[in-house]
């Protein structure tokens, strides 16, 4: 990978979470393929680091993504090279938690992006736009699910078919975000969020509850039963051992890591 690359998103740790950065700001961060890849090996990486407990997702400068880069969409008239490339919804595939720190515009495929986060803060500056009809386009990446079970399907069709611009109290208001920073850094609150997770939450728990949350479209007796076998699962591990002492302990939980899936990316302390 060379330099250039790994310069469109930079990757630093604090404790146990994993702070990557968008690192565009004179396009807003606009998305490229460079981008992509970047942000998806940094992803792969975190998914197999057993010191990486949660993942915070921000931009530099003064936008958070304003989507696709324009100048790169010229030239999709022959898509077939999209064909070629991981799927976009890779974030969403991540077993840790993943929290968006919505620092600006979030348009497009950045409002996507922010939407694949399992939690979002924004702060006062943070605006959100599906401007894919404003583009020619149509509702992309998944958002066409994922928005209407955040906001209702009256809501996201508003959203969808205007493009208009929703900013931050709104977006907290509908439930599009749901932490609005008012005072102090949106990046410090979200980090401080992610940290209680890594620090007092079981890892297996949290990729558990993520996997649960797909019940959404299933019945309720369907999720009930899922549920009562994973939780028998849960009886069997030493993660319910450590959780049940350290309360009565009154100390900070030390539970193990989630087992790796691959370790094709290594991860890169800065």
């Amino acid at each position: 990978m060379t330099g250039g690359q790994q310069d469109f998103v930079l990757a630093e740790r604090r404790g146990p979470v994993l702070v990557l950065t968008f690192n565009r700001p004179s396009k807003l961060n606009a998305w490229t393929d460079e981008l992509e890849d970047r942000y998806f090996d940094l992803l792969d990486a975190a998914e197999d680091d057993p010191d990486v407990r949660a993942v915070v997702v921000t931009g530099a400068g003064r936008g958070f993504c304003a989507g696709a880069d324009l100048t790169h969409l010229q030239a999709v008239g022959d898509a077939t090279d999209l064909l070629d490339r991981r799927p976009r919804d890779v974030p969403l595939r991540l077993r840790k938690p993943l929290i968006g720190a919505v620092n600006g515009v979030a348009a497009g495929l950045g409002m996507v992006e922010a939407l694949y986060c399992d939690v979002r803060f924004a702060s006062p500056a943070a605006r959100f736009t599906t401007a894919f009809a404003q583009r020619g386009l149509i509702a992309e990446y998944g958002i066409s699910w994922l928005l209407p079970r955040l906001v209702g399907r009256s809501r996201a069709a508003d959203l969808l078919l205007s493009s208009r611009m929703v900013d931050a109290e709104e977006a907290l208001r509908i439930g599009l975000v749901d932490h609005l920073i008012v005072d102090g850094n949106v990046l410090a609150a979200a980090v401080s969020y992610a940290q209680q997770l890594a620090m007092q939450c079981s890892p297996t728990s949290m990729a558990v509850i993520k996997q649960l949350q797909t019940d959404a479209d299933g019945t309720y007796a369907d999720s009930v039963s899922r549920a009562e076998g994973l939780m028998f699962d849960s009886f069997r591990r030493e993660d319910l051992v450590e959780g049940v002492q350290s309360h009565l302990d009154k100390r900070t939980p030390t539970f193990p890591s989630l087992p790796t899936r691959s370790s094709r990316v290594p991860v890169r302390h800065f």
